[in-house]
This record gives C-alpha cells, structure tokens and sequence, in this order.
C-alpha cells in the first residue's frame, strides 16, 4: 500500500479543492471535488456532473478516475475528496466499487472545511467488493 509524501498529500487535496469549483450540482446543492493520484505522479481532478435525471449523475471520484483511465494513465494510490462541509464525506458505494475495480489499494483522503481530515485504505471501506464474472481478480 502507498504512503503519500506530504507536498504529494497537499498536492492531492489542492486539485480535490479547486475541482469543487467547476462542480455542475443544481439539484443536490452539494458539491464535490475529488483527484487521483497515479504511480507516475500524475494527478487527475474530477467534479459531480448532475442531471435532471438523477440517475444519470456523476460522482465527483467516478469522474477523476475514468479520466485517468481515459488518458491510459498507470495504477491509481490515492484519492483525495473534497466537499465544502463541517466533516468530512466518504464517497458512496458506487464509488467505491468502481474505486475497486482499478484501485484495491488505493488511499481515500476525504477533506473538508473543518480541521479533521479522514484517512483510509480502499479495502477498509469496502472489505467485500461485488467480483463480476468478468471482473479482474481484485485480491481478498
């Protein structure tokens, strides 16, 4: 499992913050930024895009890590969430499953405007991911 240098943790949270500027959340009036952190050391930020059809929306976490596969980028270590709250806010199950299939290892930095940060590995949050018949083997 990685461990984020401190100016790449502050990297990270950076992007998540300024990604909640561009987020799209007229009917929820909740928004979220989010970023991923590659292997290379790429980040890749990511805001919720919601619809009229709710169904239809786009998670702020799902958005930053089909970018980072859209540009072919390596192994996601870290996300970084933010939302302008009191605490902080784990992403939703979704989220997480899809975070899973690409990231089993992957460090979850939720942030907020209140002063505790919440830190935990992927496979704490989600012990027992859905495995498709299809899906990669994703380790216990």
């Amino acid at each position: 499992m990685h461990r984020l240098q401190p100016h790449q943790r502050q990297a990270l949270e950076a992007a998540a913050r300024q990604a909640c500027a561009c987020a799209y959340a007229p009917y929820s009036q909740f928004p979220v930024g989010a970023a991923v952190l590659t292997e290379e050391g790429r980040i890749v930020p990511g805001c919720n895009v919601e619809n009229a059809s709710l169904g239809l929306s786009c998670c702020a976490e799902r958005t930053a890590l089909f970018s980072a596969v859209s540009q072919g980028l390596g192994k996601i270590v870290a996300l970084a969430i933010y939302t302008p709250t009191a605490g902080p806010t784990l992403p939703c199950g979704a989220c997480l499953q899809v975070l899973r299939e690409f990231a089993a290892d992957c460090l979850v930095i939720s942030v907020c405007d209140g002063e505790d940060p919440l830190e935990k590995f992927l496979k704490t949050l989600l012990p027992a991911p859905f495995r498709g018949q299809n899906s990669p083997e994703l380790g216990a």
